[in-house]
């Protein structure tokens, strides 16, 4: 399975892909409208506006510092998974994608690095909790939001992950507990991405790193490559070199490039290929 993912609604419509997941809300805060036909993305946690203006959502880190845009160990801002306020808009957000179309994309899932949360929020709910380690209450934070989520997506619901499979990392650095997930979630994606891919080597390592990781699970494997900078020949050879590993290969951000790759591809297969 191929497929894009987009800011531009036409894209949506043509032939060579599968399945186009489209852009709702992204990091930067700002929201469009679901569509359809569309595989609806939704940017949950990851808002630089909500976390540059509201200081009561914000996350904190241990030393107390926002998880604002210019945190030094943050590309974007991000705001609390507990806060319940904005817990709940994104829940309705999510909802409404499934207006138009029954599945949806769940993005920028989990707490933005080990050392967050530390507001008064989440430490007073820690306290309160269950748990006595910190890690497992947070999974269960992240948890609990996804299988909220569930209850709302009538279609498949997809999951994006950072690129890291290795053993404990992705609980330690978000909160993602990818066996408790694997009963809400239909598909795992990891984005793989590189400017030029003038190397294919550890894309393999990830991507077969995943595919280990989720083969006991009851869940699939998407592999996003990037699309925007690298040559045609060079985003051909790293999809060929992930899709091995993968239930679907999406591109990202330039689908006339990842257009340009299946095409080739399709010629290829009818005229033949010679060697030697």
């Amino acid at each position: 399975m191929y497929g894009i993912v987009t800011r531009n609604a036409e894209e949506l419509e043509w032939p060579e892909f599968d399945v186009g997941f489209y852009e709702v809300k992204r990091v930067t805060g700002q929201h469009g409208d679901p569509v359809e036909g569309a595989v609806n993305l939704v940017s949950c946690f990851a808002d630089t506006a909500s976390a540059a203006t509201e200081e009561e959502v914000v996350a904190l880190d241990a030393s107390g510092r926002p998880a604002t845009k210019d945190h030094p160990d943050l590309d974007s801002g991000y705001v609390c998974p507990s806060a319940e306020g904005y817990r709940d808009g994104l829940l309705e957000v999510i909802e409404a994608c499934t207006i138009p179309s029954d599945d949806v994309r769940l993005d920028e899932v989990g707490f933005p690095g080990r050392e967050f949360c530390r507001c008064e929020r989440c430490e007073a709910a820690f306290a309160e909790s269950e748990y006595d380690d910190r890690e497992a209450w947070r999974a269960s934070v992240i948890t609990d939001f996804v299988a909220d989520a569930r209850e709302r997506v009538p279609g498949d619901l997809y999951l994006t992950l950072h690129a890291d499979p290795f053993p404990g990392h992705l609980l330690a650095r978000s909160g993602i507990d990818l066996d408790a997930l694997a009963a809400h979630v239909d598909e795992f994606v990891v984005p793989l991405y590189d400017t030029a891919y003038g190397t294919t080597y550890w894309l393999e390592s990830l991507a077969s790193g995943f595919a280990d990781r989720v083969r006991d699970l009851d869940a699939r494997l998407g592999v996003e490559l990037y699309a925007v900078d690298p040559e045609v020949d060079a985003l051909a050879d790293a999809a060929e070199t992930v899709e091995e590993y993968a239930d679907g290969v999406y591109f990202g951000y330039q689908s006339g490039n990842a257009r340009a790759v299946l095409r080739r591809w399709d010629a290829e297969a009818r005229e033949g290929v010679e060697w030697g």
